[in-house]
This record gives C-alpha cells, sequence and structure tokens, in this order.
C-alpha cells in the first residue's frame, strides 16, 4: 500500500478552510493509504509565538482533527516533536538541501519580507518538511496548489541524498503531489487564502451564532452595491463556498437569485450560515466530547507517537548507515 505523510501546524481549532482544502481529503485517503498525519509544533515554533498556548493549541488541533473524522484506528495520529527522529534526520538532509533553492522559496520570501533580523529556522523550514516525508519514506503527500514547491524541493533533497549516499539503488522515495479538490478556499474578504493570521476564516467548531456574525458582513459580489441590483455569483465568494456546504438544489437556487436580485446579499449568507452549522453539526458534537476528555485524547497521541517512533527508528538507523556513522549496524 502506498504511504502517504500529511503535516498542519497546531494553531488552535481547526477552520473551514483547514477542512476544504486539506482535513476533509485525509479522512478519505485514510480508506485508500498508509496515513501518518502529524500535528507539526517543531514548524510552529520558527517563528515568535505564545509559549504558553503550545501545548493548549497542539492538543486542541488533534481534537479537531479526530473530530473530523481521522481514524487513529486506520490512521497514525502523533505530535511531531514527540518523534525526536524529526529533527535529527532534518539535520542530515541539511547536508545536502541547496541554499539557492530554499532563498528561493516563495513562503521565505513571504514570511522574511517585513523582518528585520530572519531566523535561520525559517530558511530551513522546507528542509524539516521534506525530513517529515522522508523519515516515513512516505511516495505521496497529500497538498494544496500552494505547497506543491516545497514537496518538489523534497523531491530534490531525496534525489541528492540517494546520490551522494544510497550506493545505486535509491533509498528515500521521490514523494509525489496528491493535490486536494478543494486546494485553496478564499477567506471572508473574498481576497486572500483562509487564515487564522488574517481573521478571515470560519472555525469548524464556532456556534451556529458565531458562524452567522462571521458571514454577515462577508465580502460579496463588489457589482451588488443595493439589494436591487443583479449579480454574478461566479464573482462571489459566498456562491463558492455555497458549493462546498449547500445542495445542489440549494446551489441553482442562490445562482438563479442572485443573477435575477430575487434575494439580498443577506438572504443567500443565511442560507449559506444555516447550510454550514447543519454540515459542522456533527463535527461540533464529537470535539466537545473529545475536549471533555483530554486525557484520552493524549493517550491517543503517545499511541500514534509509539507508532510512528517505530517506522522512524528503522528510517534513520539505515540513512545513518549508509552515511558510514559509527557503532550503527
Amino acid at each position: 500500500m502506498d504511504r502517504i505523510f500529511s503535516g498542519i501546524q497546531p494553531t488552535g481549532d481547526l477552520h473551514i478552510g483547514n477542512w476544504l482544502g486539506a482535513v476533509r481529503n485525509w479522512v478519505a485517503l485514510q480508506n485508500e493509504f498508509d496515513s501518518i498525519i502529524c500535528v507539526v509544533d517543531l514548524h510552529a515554533v520558527t517563528l515568535p509565538y505564545e509559549v504558553s498556548a503550545l501545548a493548549v493549541r497542539t492538543r486542541d488541533m488533534a481534537i479537531g482533527l479526530l473530530a473530523a473524522g481521522i481514524d487513529p484506528e486506520r490512521a497514525i495520529l502523533f505530535v511531531q516533536s514527540a518523534v525526536p527522529e524529526h529533527a535529527e534526520l532534518n539535520w542530515l538532509l541539511t547536508t545536502v538541501a541547496p541554499l539557492g533553492e530554499l532563498e528561493r522559496m516563495t513562503q521565505f520570501k513571504d514570511k522574511t519580507d517585513k523582518l528585520e533580523s530572519i531566523p535561520a529556522g525559517v530558511l530551513c523550514y522546507p528542509i524539516l518538511q521534506a525530513a517529515d516525508i522522508l523519515l516515513y519514506r512516505a511516495n505521496k503527500v497529500p497538498v494544496g496548489e500552494d505547497q506543491v514547491q516545497h514537496l518538489e524541493l523534497s523531491r530534490e533533497i531525496a534525489r541528492r541524498w540517494n546520490a551522494a549516499y544510497a550506493q545505486g539503488a535509491p533509498f528515500f522515495p521521490e514523494p509525489q503531489p496528491l493535490l486536494t479538490p478543494a486546494s485553496r478556499v478564499k477567506g471572508l474578504d473574498g481576497k486572500a487564502k483562509m487564515s487564522k493570521s488574517l481573521g478571515n476564516t470560519i472555525g469548524m467548531l464556532d456556534s451556529p451564532e458565531e458562524i452567522w456574525e462571521k458571514l454577515r458582513p462577508a465580502a460579496t459580489d463588489p457589482a451588488r452595491v443595493t439589494r436591487k441590483d443583479p449579480g454574478t455569483p461566479e464573482l462571489c465568494n459566498i456562491y463558492s463556498l455555497h458549493q462546498y456546504f449547500s445542495s445542489p438544489e440549494t446551489v441553482a437556487e442562490v445562482a438563479e437569485k442572485c443573477r435575477t436580485a430575487g434575494w439580498g446579499c443577506l438572504d443567500c449568507k443565511r442560507r449559506l450560515a444555516d447550510a454550514m452549522s447543519a454540515t459542522l453539526a456533527p463535527i461540533r458534537s464529537r470535539a466537545e466530547a473529545l475536549k471533555r476528555s483530554p486525557a484520552e485524547v493524549d493517550a491517543q497521541l503517545a499511541r500514534g507517537a509509539e507508532r510512528a517512533s517505530a517506522i522512524a527508528r528503522e528510517t534513520l538507523r539505515q540513512a545513518k548507515r549508509l552515511m558510514g556513522f559509527h557503532g550503527v549496524a
């Protein structure tokens, strides 16, 4: 069976962009692949962060993944820092990672654009991503379009390491992308990708009231100045969200009402809020139950780390043997 690796930073509760762009796909893929899913807390410390919140946000992210349908019996779910081999392989891969490629990464430029002093961890972030994948010798990685460049660098690092140390038979596979169906979900501003740092998200665990309060001021078709103005649904981000949460019949009705000015934008948003609340209700219910049993969540993460460690230790042992380290059989 092909093996996939997926990682997500511990930002706390999931938002619908995470779910539509990645997590929903991971839930489906765990039935088809040997799935390894990781809350990547080592990645989260490359830029300044709230130290007192890291552990809480890590557990909350795990709760969101479990509530969304990640099954620890079918997939390995764990926290990155609980498997120290991630950091060790990261260092070994640093020895072959091309500096020029690291400096050309789009996310490196975006993250450092306004920084006076650039932490080396931001530059080396993609090497740790490569270590995450290669540590489990995953041959496929579910990614959005914005992560394809990082995955290509992981492939390049695997090629360089294999050429230097694998003695003619590639040890690390070159991971292939599995593009997700909804790879880039716009935020409520209708412009940027949905992101907590931009404040344009709806949380997976938000109550119906919270969902409505966030949707009410959300951007729509800019041509609809008044309720009487006809609109173009294809230009409206609310219409695009309807396609993920509403029935085909409702989507068709929304399009017709928008083009004919039969509804105002608030009417359209109200229907979306209702559909979104109904879709997310089972996930919210499961998450509330999990939050009442934090010890059980931690125990599931510990079991996942044990399973991940068994694979990671063997991969690292073989990699160190090929690199010629002393005392490695």
